[in-house]
C-alpha cells in the first residue's frame, strides 16, 4: 500500500535512494537507475539527503528531484560536512549561504522537509554557544533539526536541559536516534562491523523540542533482529504524533 493512501501526518522513508547494490532488491528488476527516485515517491513520501553531505548538487539535480517526486513528497537533507563537521560551525558563513541556496529550491518546489545537522561524536557541550548562535541566525521560513551524538548532551542534567531549552525555543527538531538494534549482537558481516565500529551507542531519547518528531532507526540486516525495538517504537510513535504536527521516520544505516 503507498502512503498516500493513508491519512496520516506521518512521513516514512529510506536514507537514500541510489543505493547501487538496491536495484533488483529494493527496486524492481529492471527498474533503471533514473527511475529510483520516482519509484520511491510513489512508494513512501520521504527520503533522507545523505548525498549533500558529503557534496553539494547541481542545481539542475535538484531541479529533476523536484520533478520526479510528488507534491507530498518532502526531501529531509542533512547538511554539508564542512558546515558540521570540517568546520564545525566556525568561519562558514560562504558554505552556509551555499547550502541554503540550495535547499531554497526544493523549498520553493514545496519538496523541502527539515533539513537537520548531524554532528560528529567530538562536538560536545562545551560547544553549545557555538551552537546556539549558529542556530539563532538560521532563517526561519524553513524547518530545522539536529542531530547530537556526544553522549555528554544526555546527562539527563544541565547540558541536555540547556540544549533542549534552546531548541524549543527555536522550535527546532531534536533529532530522537536508537542504535539498540545494531549493537544488540555481534555484526553479521563487514558491512555490520563497520557500522558497529562508526555508530554511536547514545541513550534513546522521545523528547519533542520543535514542529515535528523525528525518528531515525539503525537495524539490521535480519530483520528479525529489528522487528522487536520497531513494535516498541509503534506505540511510542502514537504519542509522539500527538505532540508534533508531523513525524518523520527513517530506518537508517548512516
Amino acid at each position: 500500500m503507498s502512503l498516500k493512501s493513508l491519512d496520516l501526518p506521518i512521513f516514512l522513508g529510506s536514507p537514500v535512494w541510489a543505493c547501487g547494490h538496491w536495484g533488483g532488491q529494493v527496486y524492481p528488476a529492471g527498474t533503471p537507475r533514473s527511475g529510483w527516485l520516482s519509484w520511491c515517491s510513489d512508494t513512501f513520501n520521504t527520503v533522507e539527503g545523505n548525498s549533500t553531505f558529503d557534496a553539494l548538487p547541481k542545481p539542475a539535480a535538484i531541479q529533476r528531484w523536484a520533478e520526479q517526486t510528488a507534491e507530498e513528497f518532502r526531501f529531509a537533507l542533512k547538511f554539508f560536512r564542512t558546515i558540521s563537521h570540517d568546520l564545525q560551525l566556525g568561519s562558514l558563513q560562504a558554505a552556509t549561504r551555499n547550502f541554503l541556496s540550495h535547499i531554497e529550491r526544493l523549498w520553493a518546489a514545496g519538496r523541502l522537509g527539515p533539513a537537520f545537522l548531524q554532528f560528529g561524536p567530538w562536538f560536545g557541550p562545551n560547544r553549545f554557544y557555538v551552537l546556539a548562535h549558529f542556530l539563532m541566525r538560521l532563517p526561519r521560513d524553513f524547518s530545522w533539526a539536529v542531530e547530537l551524538r556526544h553522549v555528554d548532551w544526555f546527562d539527563s542534567g544541565d547540558h541536555e536541559k540547556r540544549v533542549n531549552a534552546i531548541f524549543q525555543q527555536l522550535e527546532i527538531d531534536k533529532v530522537l536516534f536508537d542504535s539498540r538494534p545494531l549493537f544488540q549482537s555481534p555484526p553479521d558481516d563487514l558491512i555490520e562491523k563497520v557500522l558497529q565500529e562508526r555508530k554511536p551507542r547514545t541513550p534513546v531519547r522521545k523528547t519533542v523540542t520543535g514542529k515535528h518528531a523525528i525518528l531515525r532507526l539503525v537495524g539490521r540486516n535480519r530483520v528479525e533482529l529489528t522487528d522487536r525495538f520497531m513494535d516498541q517504537w509503534a506505540a511510542i510513535i502514537a504519542g509522539l504524533v500527538q505532540r508534533a504536527a508531523q513525524l518523520f521516520f527513517w530506518p537508517c544505516t548512516r
